[in-house]
């Protein structure tokens, strides 16, 4: 249960009472929840409307409001109205919280979402700048199949181009040397590079590896079953990944740029045939009056090439047509770098030009930024290559092995290496989430592994302790079901309103997919926690206050694991 909405909807029928209906933000969470505080602040705005003063309109609001979770209700200085929640009513939605395995979270009304994520080039090993979009849109994934949604997760990797006919050139050639291709293909990275080189300093082999791409494109055998092979490999590096990072992206959700090859001459026949193709330079180009050059000129919208081949814009039209068409996506979510924006502008304006979208199609761009150095460069090697994810990945896992075993040296080799997975992916990932999207960040090892501040580790290790009490107590939380909350103590209540806060802090991450709004709460709630653990004696408390403090516990394990869970981080019941 959503308490802000409902606070909201009942605020706003005393305000529709007294003649000020429509009035928006009626109320928000207080900074400094105290007693289960909530404050109106839409009454000032109101007032302003009705001409008359906000403390005379307060007053006439508190008369209309008869509800029984409120414990009191208060004016506070020239019209804020505080909302005091009965100690009784929390209790009673913190029952159904933990009785619930939603966490009393409602679910929304379906719809069938598209989410275009991750999207690596199969020509090359995944590397650090995938994180962000493979990061962020899983956990967009997440959290709208939980909320109730119908999620389809779209891997538009990208399996086409020129760049593959050096590569199959290179595997043909390499096969009549006699090398094993699967060895070679070992390392993509080492075999991209290899074949890129051949084709700036090999006339000969350039000129055969475009004719390769003819070829390909053109359903040659042979090349299909090179091309193939290298397909099979790249997807393989790319699942170990996924693997590794804790992501739910699975063979069955790639849906690659080649898939939509024979929709794309469809594409440019029904754009033609609605005249929204114009030929410039032989190139086949739309030009919309929304999108100006520098210079004063329309830019064009290219659709194919004068050479007759087809750019990005072609196969992603392709995609959109398929996703409204064939998937009925009422939503489509395009988590892509923020230099892509011009691209995907153009691509939604064309395609409600093309009628591939409708007024009820919402396709959005959620842009992301890039990662860089503590030297405030792009994160890349000394020779300026992109870092390899699975590099990463090992780095991480490798530092967060050093920090358990100080740490922890009791746990046998086997416990010590799954806490050093859980927490060195966790870390990484949790850096990422944590960020707004929208903006560049420093990658850090120090600061994203640390035991202290707002990361993951911080997180996973509040959860363990909170497990810990259990074991200490040797009480299972399952034989705490008959048992009361008793909300006395001020922190008391104050956790409970945090824990409380869930449904609110997941429909607001849904809004704009801010995972990082999801990661503050989680962090607040780890907080609160521990001021209450360090105020209120759990296993000292007579029985009554225990078991109800146990159950205040248990709830907030069960909420940071379930919100870990969200953002594709798991959790260790001993560090």
């Amino acid at each position: 249960m959503n308490i802000r909405k409902y606070l909201d909807a009942e605020i706003e029928k005393a305000l529709a009472s007294q003649g000020a209906s429509g009035c928006p933000a009626i109320t928000k969470q207080a900074q400094r929840v105290e007693f289960g505080q909530y404050q109106a602040n839409g009454v000032m705005g109101a007032a302003k409307k009705l001409k008359i003063k906000p403390h005379d309109l307060a007053r006439q609001v508190v008369d209309n409001l008869n509800l029984d979770c409120l414990q009191r209700v208060e004016i506070a200085g020239p019209g804020f109205i505080n909302l005091h929640l009965e100690p009784t009513f929390i209790a009673e939605r913190l029952r159904a919280m933990r009785s619930s395995e939603r966490l009393d979270v409602e679910r929304a009304e379906s719809k069938t979402v598209v989410i275009d994520y991750s999207a690596p080039n199969l020509a090359k090993e995944m590397h650090i700048g995938h994180l962000r979009s493979t990061s962020i849109g899983d956990a967009a994934a997440r959290l709208l199949e939980f909320l109730g949604h119908t999620v389809i997760r779209a891997n538009h990797v990208g399996d086409w181009g020129a760049q593959f006919g050096s590569l199959l050139a290179y595997m043909d050639q390499l096969a009549a040397q006699g090398e094993e291709l699967s060895t070679a293909l070992t390392d993509l990275e080492k075999f991209y590079m290899a074949a890129s080189a051949l084709f700036r300093n090999d006339e000969t082999f350039a000129k055969n590896a475009r004719e390769y791409v003819v070829r390909l494109q053109g359903g040659d055998p042979h090349c299909l079953a090179l091309w193939e092979q290298f397909i099979e490999e790249s997807i393989t590096h790319c699942q170990a990944v996924y693997e590794r990072l804790n992501i739910t992206l699975t063979r069955e959700d790639i849906k690659a740029e080649s898939s939509y090859n024979d929709d794309l001459p469809k594409v440019v026949n029904e754009l033609t045939d609605m005249s929204l193709l114009v030929e410039s330079d032989g190139a086949k180009c739309v030009f919309l009056d929304a999108f100006i050059g520098k210079d004063g000129n329309p830019l064009p919208a290219l659709v194919q090439k004068s050479d007759g081949g087809y750019p990005y814009l072609a196969s992603d039209l392709a995609a959109v047509r398929y996703r409204t068409r064939e998937l009925k996506a009422d939503q489509a979510l395009y988590f892509v770098d923020a230099r892509q924006k011009l691209h995907l502008s153009q691509l939604f304006a064309v395609s409600r030009e093309a009628g591939y979208l409708s007024a009820e199609n919402d396709f959005k761009h959620c842009p992301f930024g890039v990662i860089l150095k503590k030297d405030g460069k792009p994160f890349k090697t000394r020779d300026g290559a992109d870092v390899k994810l699975r590099d990463v990945i090992e780095e991480a896992v490798s530092r967060a092995r050093d920090l358990v075993n100080a740490k922890n040296p009791e746990l046998d080799d086997a416990a010590r290496g799954r806490v050093a997975e859980v927490v060195g992916v966790g870390a990484i990932k949790y850096a990422e989430l944590s960020k707004n999207r929208t903006t560049d960040y420093i990658f850090d090892w120090d600061t994203m592994l640390s035991f202290e501040g707002n990361t993951a580790p911080y997180l996973q290790y509040a959860y363990t302790r909170i497990r810990s009490i259990f074991r200490r107590a040797d009480i299972k939380p399952d034989t705490l079901h008959n048992s009361r909350l008793l909300l006395t103590e001020p922190l008391e209540l104050e956790l409970g309103v945090k824990l409380m806060q869930l449904p609110e802090t997941l429909e607001a991450v849904a809004e704009d997919f801010q995972a990082n709004i999801l990661c503050n709460y989680l962090f607040e709630l780890a907080g609160t926690f521990m001021s209450f653990y360090e105020a209120c004696p759990i296993l000292k408390a007579e029985e009554g206050v225990r078991d109800s403090r146990l159950l205040l516990s248990d709830l907030t394990a069960n909420t940071l694991k379930k919100g870990l869970d969200l953002l594709g981080i798991e959790v260790v019941e001993q560090m």
